[in-house]
C-alpha cells in the first residue's frame, strides 16, 4: 500500500513540474521579454565577425572592375554576383586598374570582365543567411557554368572552392559577395594563362 502512495505522488510531482514549465514558456513567448545585450551592444548569439563583413553598397567600394560588372546588369532585377576582389583580378587575370582601363586596352578589359560576369552571376538573390553550414547548393550562372555554393564555419560564402572576403553587399535587387579569386571555366583559364 505504501508503494502505491509513493508512485501516485511521483506522478503528481512530475505532472506539476511539466505544467509549471509549460506555463513559464507560454508566458515568456506571449510577453516576448527583451533579449539580453552584451557590453558591445550586440545581441547575444550573433557572430560579430560575420556581421561586420556585411555592407550596403554605399558603404563599400567594389573596385573599378567590380563596379564594371555590377553596371552591366539591370538594376531592377534580382541577381547574385560573386565579384572577384581587386587583388584577385590583378593576381588571377593580370588586370591592373592603372593599366587595363587605358584607352588602348579598355575594349579587351571590358570583354574579360563581361566574361567573368557570365561565370559569376546567378539570376536570383542568394544571401549568406539562406545557406546552412555543410550544405552545398548548385546553381547555373548566366553563361550556364555550374556554381557550387556553400557556407564555411565563419559564415562566409564559398563558391567552387573560392572563399568570400565580404558577403551580402546589396545594391537594390543585386546581392554581391566579394571573392578571393575568379570563377572561370578551364577554357577561359587557359586563354588567360596563354596570354602570359
Amino acid at each position: 500500500m505504501k508503494k502505491h502512495m509513493i508512485l501516485k505522488h511521483s506522478i503528481a510531482l512530475v505532472t506539476i513540474l511539466v505544467t509549471v514549465c509549460c506555463i513559464f514558456i507560454i508566458t515568456v513567448t506571449f510577453f516576448k521579454l527583451p533579449e539580453a545585450q552584451n557590453k558591445t551592444n550586440q545581441k547575444m548569439g550573433f557572430d560579430p565577425i560575420t556581421r561586420s563583413r556585411k555592407f550596403s553598397y554605399q558603404d563599400f567600394n567594389l573596385g573599378k572592375f567590380g563596379e564594371m560588372m555590377i553596371e552591366m546588369l539591370p538594376q531592377d532585377l534580382a541577381f547574385t554576383v560573386f565579384v572577384p576582389s581587386e587583388e584577385a583580378f590583378k593576381r588571377d587575370l593580370r588586370l591592373n586598374v592603372n593599366d587595363s582601363l587605358k584607352q588602348d586596352k579598355f575594349n579587351d578589359t571590358y570583354a574579360i570582365v563581361s566574361r567573368v560576369l557570365g561565370f559569376s552571376a546567378v539570376p536570383r538573390t542568394l544571401c549568406s543567411v539562406e545557406l546552412r553550414f555543410g550544405e552545398v547548393l548548385s546553381y547555373d550562372s548566366l553563361s550556364g557554368f555550374p556554381l557550387y555554393v556553400s557556407k564555411d564555419v565563419d559564415g562566409m560564402v564559398v563558391v567552387n572552392r573560392i572563399r568570400s572576403e565580404i558577403v551580402d553587399v546589396r545594391k537594390k535587387e543585386i546581392v554581391v559577395h566579394v571573392l578571393d579569386g575568379v570563377i572561370m571555366d578551364a577554357d577561359f583559364e587557359q586563354s588567360v594563362l596563354y596570354e602570359d
